[in-house]
């Protein structure tokens, strides 16, 4: 080998080994940093009263205390949810769907076009009436089959009845269970009626099983609510949905870890014991049973006010906002951010309640009972007749093979 081939290979590996190094160097500052942050947020005085540890959240003397480990089971037990999930739509709420009278509509394509894609997703899904001239102009169509085209590509973006009505099964599911489960779990339990109790013998309260897998099936539920959250019915209030779920998902894992089970049970269960009931309202709106899905709205209403707007201020968030001071005069950081937390969840609340009380505004003086939130399929206006006719006088654009819009019958 020459000098200058010996030369060469020394510099790669002498630039090799410098590059290698700087990389050890960048993962330990990452791991330092890391270490440092992880230190900081377990820190005593963030989660416990004065004079108390971690250490003495051992299990000891029959006494089983809640471990931030075991939140990591919570993301498998999400997925084991979405498995339920897809079968409990499949082979539960279709059959169920199709006895309630739900059709399983197949929805008409418009036929590609590059010119009305590129405005539907750049411009606008729902032009003026010039520029839907313009753009039949440009396209060598009619107006009336450039409004078709829109319509039947707008319909693509919004679920079908069928798939609506298997999300409000699933949801309707869990939410029956939850209520069900939790009523088992707190109705022999003297904080259920007191919620002084949640208090005493704080912070050494022993987890219980039913409390743990309570926690257990809450936590992964919204994580799962989390991961479907793009293939989900997106409604108008979509971002309030992202932070009811990371608010409930932080307030649960962070209530766990500051043992502050017995108040998070009492939380979980004044939530769900009203949603069940809007689950089923829409089930029977899609199904087209106005008087049993009046009613049931109705129900959902009363509940989520007696529940949302009396009990949560009045009840949760009086025992920890004003209680805890009985028992420890210097307030621990935990405290704040709880209670931040519950405020926002609070104000979620405030802003669905007056959702709901638009609704039976409308409901009461003008007998229409609809939710806003959500966007309704458009229906064609032009017959198939009328488009056929169009096709067979056009040459460009929309006729001939590259026609615009697809005669397929719904």
């Amino acid at each position: 080998m020459s000098t200058v081939s010996i030369y060469v290979c020394a510099v790669v590996l002498r630039n090799f080994t410098f590059n290698i190094n700087r990389i050890n160097y960048a993962l330990m500052s990452m791991a330092h940093i890391l270490k440092t942050l992880n230190s900081w947020f377990w820190w005593e005085n963030i989660w416990m009263p004065v004079n108390v540890t971690w250490a003495h959240f051992v299990d000891r003397d029959g006494l089983v205390f809640p471990k931030p480990h075991q939140l990591y089971a919570t993301i498998p037990y999400a997925f084991v949810l979405l498995i339920i999930r897809f079968f409990s739509e499949r082979y539960v709420a279709i059959p169920l769907a199709k006895a309630l009278g739900i059709k399983n509509v197949r929805r008409v394509k418009p036929q590609p076009n590059p010119v009305l894609e590129s405005y539907f997703r750049e411009c606008s899904k729902h032009p003026s009436q010039s520029e839907i001239q313009g753009l039949a102009k440009k396209c060598n169509c009619t107006v009336r089959l450039v409004e078709k085209w829109f319509r039947r590509r707008r319909n693509l973006e919004i679920p079908t009845v069928l798939r609506k009505f298997q999300e409000a099964f699933w949801r309707f599911s869990f939410y029956l269970t939850s209520s069900i489960a939790g009523f088992i779990f707190l109705y022999d339990k003297p904080w259920f009626y007191d919620i002084w109790q949640t208090w005493v013998g704080y912070p050494f309260q022993t987890l219980l099983p039913s409390q743990y897998w309570y926690y257990m099936a809450e936590i992964s539920f919204y994580w799962s609510l989390l991961f479907t959250l793009g293939i989900d019915n997106k409604r108008k209030d979509f971002l309030a949905h992202v932070i009811h779920h990371l608010a409930a998902i932080g307030l649960m894992s962070g209530s766990w870890c500051g043992n502050y089970v017995r108040l998070g049970t009492l939380v979980m269960f004044v939530h769900d014991t009203a949603d069940f009931w809007l689950e089923a309202a829409k089930m029977f709106n899609y199904a087209r049973w106005e008087k049993t899905c009046n009613m049931l709205f109705i129900i959902f209403s009363i509940a989520f006010f007696i529940t949302r707007i009396i009990l949560f201020p009045f009840w949760i968030l009086r025992a920890t906002l004003y209680q805890p001071t009985y028992y420890s005069t210097t307030p621990v950081i935990a405290y704040f951010l709880f209670n931040g937390q519950l405020l926002i969840l609070q104000g979620l609340h405030l802003y669905w309640g007056y959702l709901i009380f638009k609704i039976l505004r409308r409901f009461i003086f003008l007998k229409d009972l609809k939710d806003d939130r959500s966007d309704e399929e458009e229906e064609d206006s032009v017959t198939d007749n009328e488009e056929e006719s169009a096709k067979n006088g056009n040459k460009n654009g929309c006729g001939s093979s590259k026609h615009l819009l697809n005669s397929s019958h719904h």
